[in-house]
């Protein structure tokens, strides 16, 4: 597995470096030499933020852990992203080629499979608005999410609130 590694605010050891890059090529079983991960260490006062983001052949798993240090987000990361990973490869592979066969490396048991059913259904129309528009309505409905038709663009866009606080936007091309 190709890793990289990025520094935000923070300075990454030769250490760090190889114990991250020893842990996720224990993930290659899943992947093999194709896939390719990207580590990204911040800090933000005493507190460290890790992302670790994997990708292969279109797939995207990605974990992101903060504590007071970046050794203990590794194993709080990595049993995420082997969990996704996990539950991606169930739906795809058939019973031969089952990951229960594999063993796992951060994991102690097969993780819940079952998706939830999809319990409500909403249809509604969509009118174009500016994104002010769009802000004061998710503050007003007290949602987190926000779907309009954007009167500037034309375009069907998502204003969601972020863990931060702060708002982010999806545009959507069609």
């Amino acid at each position: 597995m190709k890793t990289t590694f990025v520094e935000n605010k923070y300075k990454i050891s030769k250490r760090f470096k190889d114990v991250m890059t020893e842990k996720l090529d224990r993930l290659d079983k899943y992947f093999g030499e194709t896939a390719s991960a990207r580590v990204v260490c911040s800090k933000q006062g005493k507190t460290e933020k890790l992302e670790v983001t994997i990708t292969n052949k279109g797939l995207l798993y990605r974990s992101e852990v903060s504590s007071e240090n970046n050794y203990d987000n590794i194993d709080l990361a990595l049993p995420k992203l082997e969990k996704q990973i996990v539950r991606n490869r169930e739906k795809l592979t058939d019973k031969k080629r089952s990951t229960k066969n594999l063993g796992f490396e951060f994991l102690d048991e097969m993780p819940e499979l079952k998706l939830p059913d999809i319990y409500r259904k909403k249809t509604f129309d969509l009118e174009p608005i500016m994104l002010e528009e769009a802000k004061d309505a998710i503050e007003r409905l007290g949602h987190t999410f926000y779907v309009f038709l954007n009167a500037e663009s034309g375009r069907v866009n998502v204003l969601y609130r972020r863990n931060d606080g702060k708002f982010g936007l999806i545009e959507v091309n069609y």
